[in-house]
């Protein structure tokens, strides 16, 4: 799967979000999407790094305290 197609799939999960909106007009929808984009980032990431929080932060190009953060945020932990 390529960056394009991941870009693809989340454009079309957009458009079809808003469509469903039915002209009401949408409010947080930044935070949401980074939100929504995020919980499962960081689940896979961790799941395909053997819950190793080091490389995980490493792969994601962040620090273990941020991903650490995150990871309580999102009730991964």
């Amino acid at each position: 799967m390529s960056k394009e197609h991941i870009e693809e799939c989340v454009r079309d999960s957009l458009e079809g979000y808003l469509r469903d909106l039915h002209g009401t007009e949408p409010n947080g929808l930044y935070e949401m999407m980074m939100k929504v984009v995020e919980k499962p980032l960081l689940d896979v990431v961790m799941r395909h790094a053997e819950n190793n929080q080091s490389r995980a932060a490493e792969w994601l190009g962040m620090n273990r305290n941020t991903l650490r953060k995150k990871l309580t945020e999102h009730k991964l932990m």
